[in-house]
C-alpha cells in the first residue's frame, strides 16, 4: 500500500486540486468549484498540518477522514484538525450536478502568539468525527459564506499590523457562530437526539448487568461513543445540550442508581458493590458515592433498616 502523502504546506494541497497558488501561504479560502482533483484521486492519501473549514454541497466525492466518511449533498461544514489521514472517493449520489461551496485552509503558524493558538483545539467541533456534520440553514449558510468572504478580502489586502488580528477576530466569530449553530443542532433534531439518550440508556444497562465487572472495571467514555457510533467530543456536547450532563455524568448516575439498588435490596458488603460494579477500590466507591448523595454507602443502607 502506498505511504499517504504528508502536506506541511498549503500549496501542497493547491497542488493536488490543480488550483493556482495560494495568496497568502498560511491562510486560503477555496472556491470548491473550482477544484481539480486528478483522475486518480481515489488512490491517493495525504496528511495535513493544516485545519480544514469546508462548506459544501453536491461534492463529487466522499471524503474520508481517518476511518469515516461523508457525502456532501447537502449545506454542510466540517471542521477538521491537523494531523488527519484524508482521502477522497467517489460520490454516486451527485450525478450531474455542479459542486459547490468553500475550503478555508488555516496553517497553524497562522495563528502564532495569538490567545486563539491555544484556545483553537479547545472547541468541541474540532473533535467531531465527519458525519457528525454541521447542517445548515438557509440563514446560517449565508452569514458563513459572508464571513468566510470577509476573511479572504482582509488576507488579500495589504498587509499591515492589524490585519493577522483582524483574520483571528474573525475565525473566533466563525467557531462562535458554528458552535452556536450546533446547539441549535441539538435542539432542533431532538427525536434522533433523544433516541440517542435511550440508547445510552441501554447501553449503560447492559454493560451493568455483566457479571464480570471485576474484570471490565468501570465503562470508559470512549467505549460508549464506539458503541453510539459518535465522537467522544460530540457525545458530551450532545448530552450537555440536552439534560446538562457530560457523558461521564451519566455513567456515574448510572452507577448510583446501581448501587442504591444493592444497597437497599441486598446483604451484600460495601466491598461486594464496589467491585461488583467495576471499581478497583471500595474507597473510591464510597467517595463517588458520598460526592452523589451527601451520605455514605452505609449510612444510605441504614435508612433502609
Amino acid at each position: 500500500m502506498k505511504a499517504p502523502q504528508h502536506f506541511k504546506k498549503i500549496n501542497e494541497y493547491h497542488k493536488l486540486a490543480n488550483i493556482a497558488a495560494p495568496e497568502h501561504p498560511l491562510i486560503s479560502l477555496i472556491d470548491y468549484s473550482a477544484i481539480q482533483y486528478p483522475d486518480n484521486i481515489a488512490d491517493i492519501k495525504w496528511i495535513q498540518d493544516y485545519y480544514t473549514i469546508g462548506l459544501k454541497r453536491n461534492v463529487a466525492h466522499k471524503l474520508f477522514y481517518g476511518q469515516q466518511e461523508y457525502d456532501f449533498d447537502e449545506g454542510v461544514m466540517t471542521f477538521i484538525a491537523p494531523n488527519q489521514l484524508m482521502s477522497l472517493g467517489n460520490n454516486p449520489n451527485t450525478k450531474l450536478r455542479k459542486p459547490s461551496g468553500w475550503l478555508l485552509l488555516v496553517h497553524p503558524d497562522f495563528l502564532w502568539n495569538s490567545a486563539l493558538a491555544k484556545q483553537i483545539n479547545n472547541y468541541d467541533l474540532f473533535g467531531y468525527n465527519i458525519n457528525e456534520a454541521l447542517f445548515l440553514s438557509e440563514k446560517e449558510e449565508q452569514m458563513m459564506v459572508d464571513l468566510l468572504k470577509t476573511i479572504q478580502c482582509e488576507y488579500q489586502s495589504n498587509i499591515d499590523k492589524f490585519s493577522q488580528k483582524i483574520v483571528i477576530s474573525q475565525l473566533e466569530l466563525l467557531f462562535n457562530y458554528a458552535e452556536r449553530f450546533y446547539e441549535r443542532q441539538f435542539i432542533t433534531r431532538q427525536i434522533s437526539n433523544h433516541q440517542i439518550i435511550s440508547q445510552l440508556e441501554q447501553v449503560l444497562e447492559d454493560y451493568f448487568k455483566d457479571d464480570n465487572l471485576i474484570e471490565k472495571g468501570l465503562p470508559k467514555v470512549q467505549w460508549i461513543a464506539d458503541r453510539l457510533n459518535l465522537s467522544t467530543n460530540y457525545l458530551s456536547s450532545l448530552l450537555k445540550s440536552l439534560t446538562g450532563q457530560s457523558t461521564q455524568h451519566h455513567i456515574h448516575n448510572k452507577l448510583i442508581e446501581k448501587a442504591k439498588a444493592q444497597l437497599s435490596m441486598t446483604a451484600l458488603s460495601i466491598s461486594e458493590i464496589a467491585y461488583g460494579l467495576g471499581f478497583e477500590r471500595p474507597a473510591s466507591f464510597t467517595k463517588l458515592f458520598k460526592s452523589k448523595t451527601e451520605m455514605s454507602p452505609m449510612e444510605f443502607r441504614k435508612t433502609f433498616n
